[in-house]
């Protein structure tokens, strides 16, 4: 997994950084790490110099810009650490947790709003604007970015500006919409479209609203994530379908 974190020379910089010899002979960056860590292992009987050499390895300096890449990697690291009892975190700091004892126990560790998520349809836009914040078991943040990135499809699928419940009213205006959810051919569509369009305002009410104004720390929402993705997801599913109609341009050209 270190090796696909970096260069050869990434690996050369740190090691030399670090003040660790790096006569292995492999040129492949896994192998010349496996070699090297076995060799500090065997002479020290502890592993202080490979954890050094991780922290400077995976630094978060080093992906200012990529953090989805740098939480990608942490994540990964973090499933085979659970089984010496560490984690690392998002700060560049070792912790220390009670030791995994399966492959399960770890990924679920590492992915634990993930594995909240089966049996649910996610929709992938969802995570789409939160997935750093998963990887940080932010859930706080992460239900708030994905909120936001709700109001953010309908602009992009709309070409309206605006947010929040004037964005929808511009857009899904049963008597003129610029994208409507079915063909409003019937009174049952048309309360169809409407009853969506209030579950769109609703999501910004209920979820967005109060999380942009709540302190974090009053905000009991693990659980409730999975639950607010859930109707985030559907109000996705829902977008995917809609059509442009053409129509609504007078109000807000």
């Amino acid at each position: 997994m270190l090796g696909d974190c970096g260069s050869g020379s990434d690996i050369s910089r740190v090691l030399t950084n670090r003040g660790i010899h790096d006569d292995s002979g492999h040129s492949t960056k896994w192998r010349r790490l496996d070699w090297i860590f076995l060799k500090i292992q065997q002479q020290d009987r502890c592993a202080n110099k490979i954890l050094d050499f991780i922290q400077s390895f995976l630094a978060p300096a080093r992906f200012v810009g990529k953090n989805d890449e740098f939480e990608s990697h942490r994540s990964e690291l973090n499933v085979v650490l659970a089984f010496s009892g560490l984690e690392y975190g998002a700060d560049g700091k070792f912790r220390k947790r009670s030791a995994a004892a399966t492959i399960t126990e770890a990924e679920r560790r590492a992915n634990a709003v993930q594995a909240k998520f089966q049996g649910r349809r996610i929709h992938p836009e969802v995570l789409k604007y939160c997935k750093a914040e998963l990887m940080q078991d932010n859930y706080f943040h992460a239900v708030f970015e994905a909120s936001k990135g709700l109001a953010q499809r309908i602009r992009d699928i709309s070409g309206v500006g605006g947010d929040g419940a004037r964005l929808v009213d511009l857009v899904f205006l049963v008597s003129e919409p610029i994208l409507a959810f079915n063909t409003l051919q019937t009174e049952t569509e048309k309360s169809e479209h409407k009853g969506f369009a209030a579950l769109l305002k609703g999501c910004f009410a209920a979820v967005r609203n109060p999380l942009a104004h709540e302190p974090k720390i009053m905000w009991d929402g693990e659980d409730d994530a999975v639950d607010y993705f859930t109707l985030i997801s559907l109000l996705h599913r829902k977008l995917d379908d809609c059509v442009k109609t053409g129509l609504g341009g007078s109000r807000w050209a």
